[in-house]
C-alpha cells in the first residue's frame, strides 16, 4: 500500500489523504472502515495513474466505467465491486463538497448486479417427516405449533414472534400479522396449523406470565426470542432426521414454493407472503420452472436418455 501511494501523482494522491482524515475527523468512521475506503481507493488510484491520469478532474464517466471493467476482468466477485464502486463515490462526492470538481462521474455507473441465490426449500415429503412431533410436553407443542403455522401461512420469522394471542382467529382461520414497513395483512391458515395452535392455547397458560400478550413465549414466560425459534427448529429437524438443515426462513420458502406448485398463481404467493413487489416473488419462479423441466426430462419420449441395453 505505501509503494502505491509513493508512486501517485501529488494531484491524485493529496485529496485521498484530505478525504481519508475526513472519514476519521468529521464522519467519525472505524478505523476498519477507513482502511477498506483507502484499500479500494488506492487500487483505483493506482490503475489511473498507470494509463495517464494525473489528476481528478480528469476523471469521467468512461474512467469509472473502465474501471468497473477491470474490476470484472480481475474476477472481483460483484458484491465487492459494488463496495468498490461505492468507495469512489462516496469519495468524488467530498470532492464535489470540496468544490474541486462540479459534478460526480460515478454517479451514472452501477456494478453489475449480484447473482441473486435461489431460496432452498424442503421437498413434501421433508415437511411431512420434520413435523411428526406428537410429544405432549408444552414446549413440544409450542414447537409444533409455531412450525405448522409458519409452513402453514408462511410467516416471516419476525411476524410469527411478533403475533399476539388477540391476533389470532381460529374461527376465521386467519391471522394478523405485522411485515415489514410496519404493513398490517392478514394471512389466511388452516388444517394441522389450526389444530397445534388450538393445542397449544390449551397449554400456554403453563408457561406464559399472566399478563404476557404474546401467542409464543419461552419457557420463562416472556414473548420468544428470534434465536430461541432458530435454535428449537433446527434442533427438530435433527432429532426427525431430517436430512436439510431446518430453519425458519426455510418453511416460509417451502411455503411459497409448494402454493406455487399447486397453483401457479403468482399473484396469490405475493399476497401471502407480503411481497411489496411482485419481483421479489419471481424468484419462486426459477424454482417453479426446475421441478417443471425435470418434470420434462422425466416424461418427455424426446427429452429421456437412452437406457443401455
Amino acid at each position: 500500500m505505501n509503494g502505491e501511494s509513493l508512486r501517485l501523482p501529488d494531484e491524485l494522491q493529496q485529496p485521498l489523504q484530505r478525504f481519508y482524515e475526513y472519514l476519521r475527523s468529521e464522519k467519525g468512521l472505524s478505523l476498519y472502515t477507513r482502511q477498506n475506503y483507502q484499500q479500494q481507493l488506492m487500487h483505483m488510484a493506482a490503475y489511473l495513474a498507470d494509463n495517464g491520469v494525473m489528476c481528478w478532474q480528469q476523471l469521467d464517466s468512461a474512467w469509472v466505467r473502465q474501471l468497473a471493467a477491470k474490476g470484472m476482468r480481475d474476477g472481483i466477485k460483484a458484491s465487492s465491486l459494488a463496495t468498490r464502486l461505492s468507495a469512489l463515490r462516496s469519495f468524488l462526492d467530498f470532492l464535489v463538497l470540496r468544490g474541486d470538481l462540479t459534478a460526480n462521474p460515478a454517479k451514472g455507473v452501477s456494478a453489475p448486479k449480484k447473482k441473486r441465490p435461489l431460496p432452498k426449500n424442503l421437498d413434501v415429503d421433508e415437511v411431512a417427516q420434520l413435523l411428526e412431533v406428537n410429544e405432549d410436553d408444552p414446549l413440544a407443542i409450542r414447537d409444533r405449533a409455531m412450525m405448522e403455522l409458519m409452513y402453514g401461512a408462511g410467516l416471516r420469522l419476525a411476524e410469527m414472534v411478533s403475533v399476539n394471542v388477540r391476533d389470532i382467529h381460529l374461527g376465521l382461520g386467519e391471522i394478523r400479522v405485522i411485515g415489514k414497513g410496519n404493513k398490517e395483512r392478514k394471512v389466511p391458515f388452516s388444517g394441522q396449523a389450526v389444530i397445534w395452535v388450538k393445542k397449544w392455547m390449551a397449554v400456554r397458560g403453563q408457561l406464559a406470565h399472566q399478563d404476557e400478550p404474546a401467542l409464543f413465549v419461552s419457557s420463562r414466560g416472556g414473548r420468544i426470542s428470534h434465536r430461541n425459534v432458530q435454535k428449537r427448529m433446527s434442533e427438530w429437524g435433527m432429532k426427525q432426521s431430517v436430512a436439510s438443515h431446518i430453519s425458519p426462513h426455510k418453511l416460509r420458502h417451502s411455503f411459497a414454493t409448494h402454493i406455487l406448485e399447486s397453483s401457479h398463481n403468482l399473484r396469490a404467493v405475493q399476497e401471502l407472503l407480503g411481497h411489496e413487489n411482485i419481483s421479489t416473488t419471481q424468484i419462486y419462479t426459477h424454482l417453479d420452472f426446475q421441478h417443471l423441466a425435470q418434470a420434462y426430462d422425466q416424461a418427455h419420449p424426446r427429452a429421456k436418455k437412452k437406457r443401455k441395453s
